[in-house]
């Protein structure tokens, strides 16, 4: 049996079958590695407290969780502070490890130490990607897939369409593995990528180093993919010697002739400069189209571009200039070993004398934390998403490229080909670099550990089974690509608010709809309806933006499609989402119309679809329903959570 990478992952880690499954059959996986980041991260360890709360042994139950802090850093009063206490002290209680602020990019971090080949990597994060760079499986999944994974359950999902992406030949100077990714996106769209994953192949790779693997990998997320994934090979090898984790490393390629269920040829010489223009991923076009945009701000790191390659270009590139006086230039390096790094190597005052603001080693502008750009500005980031509102400023037009690009711009003050650059630098990688990250182990005696618990952590709120009748009210209809940004912005003010749910309840649809809660707490019912477009929750993997919705009394979503993650998030929270089988429907529901959904349990139970009745004109309208016999017991249970804990009573 001649397999691909992920046929050899899945057959390996598959903990219900030993036998390969098909593209979208229901499967489970043992899970090595999880992930969490501080903005996600409170409400797994919260989540899963209150799974392992009746255990005697509560000790996590995967070979390696980490728990970094690198989005809410900036501290403007208690909240955030007091949520990192809670992260680790609950680290040293149960055995994980944690990464305090400054120590970088989560994806870069576990990149460069905790990475494997051929192992199972959930996070709660969407860029979680990053890491099959390396060529093993990970994955962004909401946070409740986290915590179960932790406590020792398996990850269920549907197993995915595996397509290959082979690369022939190699990229042109000045042209980078972020224009591959954009090249990608402008072909296969946000939604191109739902329920696949992208293999990479082809003599192409050998030119492409693990950080430019890694860029793609991350962006890979926008186009909607469960994960991307490279061979592990010498490319792979030189990166884990660089790391010292050569006993980390094996080589991991897919069977000669074995099969996909879709190929792509992708010539990189062809390949241009590129930019995604506002305000979304997809909408890409080549620099040569926007050249001589006037550009306010440029932004260069986050988990996408920030790495040690990365850097030493823009290093490079800056040494004896100085950027554009009308423009604001920020950078944000993915680690603090990379900046030390950059320091010995005398290309940290390069960034200085050009008049660069050297950040902290966090996610910082991509999130939302701080570096809004100026009112109705032009901001040029290296980032992995524009979506509207995202950067902090509602009117500023954000734009996405290279690093290439946007050292350009950053000097020229306008959108240039990054050929105007000149000679491209040279760039060397030592072969070796002694530096141990600031990571904090578990102690050996987590019974002398007391959990610290701030005034802003609240308890998880309890969701009741569902209903087997709802009368339900359109709340509001959306259009096509909606965000869970849009669903619950990110931001300093209201990420603090994390472990509140009351509280960041308050801010459901807040940019997109700032009327929406005040007018849900004026309706005498409590049980709504939200119609969408298509791939309605793009974007994060955020679970809060599905939390909100149920706090709010949002019980069903009707969408012509959903975004993977925000679908799974919605199940793990008990809202029913239901897909229109006929699209023209859409246009016949209109905002307040009410319906009634009966004999939901059995409907739900029997079939794979759903009736539900117009009141005003007792129309019945067919519904999809896309769900695998336990996640609609799920959805029946109120949520994932109390099916964990019912399993395991």
């Amino acid at each position: 049996m001649k397999l691909n990478l992920l046929q050899k992952i899945i057959f390996s880690k598959r903990t219900d079958k030993k036998e390969l499954p098909q593209p979208l059959e229901p499967i489970k996986i043992k899970v090595d590695q999880t992930l969490t980041q501080d903005a996600t991260g409170t409400m797994v360890y919260l989540q899963y407290e209150n799974i392992v709360s009746e255990r005697k042994d509560k000790k996590v139950k995967v070979k390696t969780a980490v728990s970094y802090v690198d989005h809410n850093t900036l501290q403007p009063s208690f909240e955030n502070s007091d949520d990192h206490k809670y992260l680790q002290t609950v680290a040293q209680k149960y055995g994980i490890i944690f990464s305090p602020a400054g120590n970088g990019i989560c994806h870069q971090l576990h990149l460069e130490n905790f990475a494997k080949p051929k192992e199972v990597l959930l996070g709660s994060d969407s860029h979680t990607p990053t890491s099959s760079a390396v060529g093993m499986f990970a994955v962004g999944v909401g946070g409740l897939e986290v915590a179960c994974a932790l406590a020792g359950e398996p990850f269920s999902l549907l197993m995915p369409y595996v397509v290959n992406i082979v690369f022939k030949n190699r990229l042109k100077e000045f042209v980078s593995a972020k224009d591959v990714i954009l090249y990608l996106l402008k072909k296969f769209t946000v939604k191109g990528g739902i329920n696949k994953v992208f293999e990479y192949t082809g003599e192409g790779i050998r030119y492409l180093s693990v950080y430019d693997r890694a860029t793609i990998t991350n962006m890979g997320t926008e186009l909607g993919l469960t994960s991307s994934i490279f061979p592990s090979d010498e490319i792979t090898k030189e990166f884990f010697l660089f790391h010292n984790r050569l006993k980390d490393f094996s080589y991991f390629y897919p069977d000669e002739n074995c099969k996909y269920d879709e190929r792509y040829e992708i010539d990189l010489s062809e390949i241009e400069p590129l930019v995604a223009c506002p305000h979304s991923p997809d909408k890409v076009v080549s620099v040569k189209e926007i050249e001589g945009l006037k550009v306010d701000q440029v932004c260069i790191g986050s988990c996408t571009n920030s790495s040690l390659r990365d850097m030493i270009f823009l290093a490079k590139i800056l040494e004896g200039k100085k950027v554009n006086s009308n423009v604001s230039v920020v950078v944000y390096p993915g680690s603090q070993k990379i900046i030390l790094l950059l320091e010995k190597l005398g290309l940290l005052e390069n960034l200085y004398k050009a008049g660069v603001r050297v950040m902290e080693a966090v996610c910082g502008a991509c999130i939302g934390q701080g570096q809004a750009p100026i009112s109705g500005g032009v901001s040029l980031r290296t980032f992995n998403r524009n979506f509207e509102g995202r950067s902090g400023t509602k009117d500023a037009k954000v734009y996405l490229s290279s690093v290439e690009v946007a050292v350009a711009a950053a000097l020229y003050g306008k959108v240039v080909h990054p050929k105007v650059l000149g000679k491209y630098p040279k760039i060397t990688i030592p072969k070796k670099f002694e530096f141990v990250p600031n990571f904090i182990y578990p102690t050996k005696k987590p019974k002398d550990i007391e959990v610290f618990y701030g005034p802003n952590i609240k308890p998880l709120p309890k969701f009741e089974p569902l209903e087997n009748i709802l009368k339900l009210k359109v709340i509001r209809k959306f259009g096509d690509n909606i965000s869970t940004d849009d669903i619950l912005p990110a931001g300093t003010k209201i990420l603090s608010l994390r472990s509140n749910i009351p509280a960041i309840s308050e801010y459901m649809f807040y940019n997109k709809d700032p009327n929406l809660i005040k007018e849900i707490k004026q309706q005498s019912q409590r049980s709504f309806l939200i119609i969408a477009g298509h791939n309605y929750g793009q974007g994060s993997s955020r679970e809060h933006a599905a939390i909100v919705q149920r706090y709010n009394g949002i019980k069903v979503i009707i969408a012509k499609s959903f975004a993977r993650i925000h679908k799974n998030n919605l199940i793990n929270f008990g809202i029913l989402p239901l897909e229109f089988l006929d699209e023209t429907d859409y246009e016949k529901i209109k905002e307040n119309d009410e319906f009634l959904l009966e004999n939901i349990i059995s409907q739900l139970r029997s079939s794979n679809e759903i009736k539900i009745k117009l009141l005003n004109n007792s129309e019945i309208f067919k519904l999809k329903l896309n769900l695998t016999e336990e996640e609609k017991e799920i959805v029946i249970c109120g949520g994932k959570l109390n099916f964990v804990k019912n399993l395991i009573k």
